[in-house]
């Protein structure tokens, strides 16, 4: 029974031995059950804001400068317009650095150069930054970013900081990654900035119009490398470093120091009141490195008692505006909702022969045109 009463056929003079009573429990309430899934969510970090950012950068902070390195190289909107209100706050603090780009034929030791030379102005007491240009495959996205792997030595040292960066080919590039990456080194007090071209080409051109000192790392054996080698390169550079020469192979760098001052002699300066030289230098041994930094300092004295200095930051400054136009035009086009539903339609009618390629840019221009208007 469960209503605490005895049954008919029970003795009710007797005690119950065959039934239990039901007592009355604890009423549950709904103040333990578990609220609908999604009801309550964590708030997701918003992570620090741009004047913590811009007081990380000023004070040195490491961890704050490869966070906002990291928002400048974002390719969300979002991110782009907190980045440059980043950039402006910190602006004033820029500019104070001296900018070295280094490029170098294959195997010529660019990582163990920059590692040597990088922990030579770390032992003098600078603040070194290095950052790799780093073009994107076009093909599969990619990028090279083995810097730290290479540098083992230098990436140790507290005084260096070492960030390779991809382009991702979009808002900027590399155009504006690198530059404003090295903006906000300069701002966090690093002395010397130097940018390594990771790729071939191109990359020579957009390191030479970020840097104030451009120098070109070649092997000895100049007759047969400067065959494959551009004259333009050549054009770029403020110095020439016969890398290795060291051991059995220093007198062949010797004589590929003189067969390129030969030919640098005719060839014209890539700084004026400058005339580009070739030099030997041993980065697994640390010889004559500090010759290599003797001659960038000269080089400092020279063109900024002469103006030059100056004048060529000021044009850099002034290219970076038109590149930066090019890149958002570009784009603005290619993102253009009406242009990449036709882009394919109308590459499919010049490839069968259809259509003449100025006609099909020209219709994609007029359609992009009537709809920003």
């Amino acid at each position: 029974m469960t209503d605490g009463r005895k049954p008919e056929w029970s003795d009710p003079s007797q005690p119950d031995q065959s039934s239990s009573l039901v007592r009355k429990g604890v009423e549950q309430t709904n103040d333990h059950v578990r609220p609908p899934v999604g009801r309550f969510r964590k708030k997701a970090p918003t992570g620090p804001t741009i004047e913590e950012l811009a007081n990380g950068i000023l004070t040195g902070d490491r961890t704050l400068l490869a966070r906002s390195i990291t928002l400048i190289e974002s390719n969300a909107e979002h991110h782009f317009r907190k980045a440059q209100q980043l950039l402006q706050s910190v602006l004033s603090q820029t500019g104070k650095s001296i900018r070295i780009g280094i490029t170098g034929v294959p195997g010529a030791g660019k990582s163990t150069f920059i590692e040597a030379f990088g922990t030579y102005l770390c032992d003098l007491g600078l603040k070194v930054a290095v950052l790799a240009v780093d073009p994107s495959s076009s093909i599969t996205g990619g990028s090279i970013l083995g810097d730290k792997t290479r540098m083992e030595q230098l990436a140790r040292n507290p005084r260096a900081f070492i960030r390779p960066s991809p382009s991702g080919g979009k808002l900027g590039g590399v155009h504006r990654k690198t530059r404003e990456t090295m903006l906000l080194c300069e701002a966090a007090g690093f002395d010397v900035i130097l940018v390594e071209t990771v790729g071939v080409g191109q990359s020579e051109v957009i390191v030479r119009d970020m840097v104030d000192f451009f120098m070109l790392l070649v092997l000895t054996g100049a007759g047969d490398e400067l065959q494959g080698m551009k004259k333009g390169i050549m054009e770029l550079a403020d110095g020439v470093f016969v890398n290795k020469a060291d051991g059995s192979n220093m007198p062949y760098a010797q004589k590929t120091k003189e067969e390129y001052n030969r030919i640098l002699h005719f060839l014209q300066p890539a700084t004026k009141g400058w005339q580009t030289k070739a030099y030997t230098c041993s980065a697994l041994h640390g010889q004559g490195i500090n010759h290599v930094w003797a001659t960038i300092k000269e080089f400092e004295e020279t063109t900024k008692q002469s103006g030059v200095f100056e004048d060529r930051r000021r044009k850099q400054s002034k290219e970076w505006v038109y590149s930066m136009i090019v890149d958002h035009l570009e784009t603005s086009f290619f993102y253009h909702p009406l242009v990449k539903e036709m882009l394919p339609k109308i590459e499919n009618e010049v490839i069968a022969g259809n259509r003449t390629v100025t006609s099909a840019v020209e219709e994609l221009f007029q359609m992009y045109n009537q709809s920003v208007r």
